[in-house]
């Protein structure tokens, strides 16, 4: 069931929202737990946990395709999933939503069958200098493919994307625009709309990898006139493997199946196969059931608590810590664009960022430290890595102290 809402005019209530995280409620190394990886995984709350339970232990069965009561439930808690997130993103369509392994598959999907479908020898495809690995790997393979060249969209020292090397570079014939809504290393929220616009202008579609905005923003596709849009589910409080891909439905009609198999078909004969309308077109085989009725659950959660709720304080948390975690000498905060969310990177003069985890890990903190599936990005910056403190909804101020004490121990022990 979704989590009762909270007006947006009252005070976000964090405990009570933690107190819906059962994993927070435990002690790492005898302290109690700082959770601050939600980029890489963020927890579940308890509806998630038990959505998926329920589905397990009272209605297992496949989808789609049987006629006897359980798989009647299954289907219907599946398609009540699908409209979920069709609401959660603003799409016009149900069928506009399609369910895949997470957000990484969403956009191999679409760099296979679109590119195969479209793009052409000699066509751009730009991508961002912020982009994860899994929104640069599969647009190269599709420029393999087609004989098209990737080229990157630069960004400044900030970490803000170029929009006037973005306007030169689409002076050139160009298929694609692939940018991040969120970057997963500095937390810049790029201005997806700004860039559709300049994308459609040049006869480009604009693909959009949305892993980390999920979690920490409001999200209209309409608005943002995004071609498609790819979400992971076990970012947003959902479970692991499983994901969505939002597509214009002429563009999901336009382009070809990405697998073969059962659910996909309309009809299958030696000679032809002819295939269902999209979103099964792009369903082949038997989907995650039980990973995308507990993503249905986990959108249904972050709606009923208020996105505006969510956004504000998790900004509170974040600059909190950014002011905090700036005042330490020898520490450099990595990624200043005025737009952010979500993320605090930063490194520590004469301390790799892996002996910072390792050090932090031992006070019960939880950050990530590497270069993030971002080289391209860490080598524009002239770094190998950084350490990564990423929030979530049930972040507070009093982690971030607990942080700021974290990296004053790491100086002691290494400087």
């Amino acid at each position: 069931m979704p989590h009762t809402a909270l007006s947006t005019h009252l005070e976000y209530d964090v405990r009570r929202v933690r107190s819906d995280f059962p994993c927070l409620d435990q002690e790492v190394r005898d302290r109690p737990l700082v959770y601050l990886d939600s980029a890489a995984t963020a927890q579940r709350p308890s509806c998630v946990i038990g959505a998926v339970e329920r589905y397990y232990s009272t209605y297992n069965a496949s989808v789609h395709r049987g006629v006897h009561a359980l798989a009647a439930r299954a289907t219907d808690a599946f398609e009540g999933a699908r409209r979920s997130l069709q609401g959660f993103v603003n799409a016009r369509s149900a069928d506009e939503i399609v369910v895949t392994k997470g957000c990484t598959e969403a956009l191999n999907l679409v760099a296979s069958s679109y590119g195969s479908a479209q793009i052409k020898p000699g066509d751009q495809i730009l991508v961002s200098t912020l982009e994860h690995h899994s929104n640069i790997v599969p647009w190269q393979m599709a420029a393999q493919r087609s004989g098209a060249v990737v080229r990157p969209i630069p960004i400044d020292d900030a970490g803000v994307l170029d929009l006037e090397a973005l306007d030169r570079l689409l002076r050139r014939p160009t298929a694609v625009v692939a940018v991040n809504h969120v970057s997963n290393a500095l937390g810049t929220i790029n201005p997806v709309k700004e860039i559709a616009t300049r994308a459609h202008r040049a006869g480009a579609i604009i693909v959009v990898d949305g892993a980390q905005a999920g979690p920490h923003m409001p999200i209209d596709v309409q608005a943002l006139d995004a071609d498609f849009y790819a979400i992971s589910g076990h970012k947003m409080y959902g479970p692991t493997g499983v994901g969505v891909l939002y597509g214009k439905l002429d563009l999901l009609r336009a382009i070809p199946p990405y697998q073969g198999g059962g659910s996909m078909i309309h009809t299958v004969t030696f000679e032809k196969t002819t295939y269902a309308e999209p979103p099964a077109k792009f369903e082949a085989g038997t989907p995650p059931i039980a990973e995308f009725i507990g993503l249905g659950a986990a959108a249904e959660y972050v709606l009923g608590l208020g996105r505006e709720n969510i956004v504000a304080h998790e900004h509170e948390v974040l600059e909190y810590g950014r002011g905090l975690v700036g005042e330490v000498e020898g520490v450099r905060i990595v990624g200043n664009a005025p737009d952010r969310c979500g993320i605090l990177s930063f490194v520590i003069d004469g301390v790799h960022p892996h002996d910072v985890g390792t050090v932090l890990d031992t006070e019960g903190i939880a950050v990530r430290a590497g270069h993030h599936c971002a080289q391209p990005l860490m080598d524009r910056l002239g770094l190998a890595a950084t350490v990564r403190a990423s929030l979530g909804m049930y972040s507070t101020k009093e982690e971030m102290e607990v942080l700021v004490a974290g990296i004053r121990k790491v100086k002691e022990v290494f400087l």
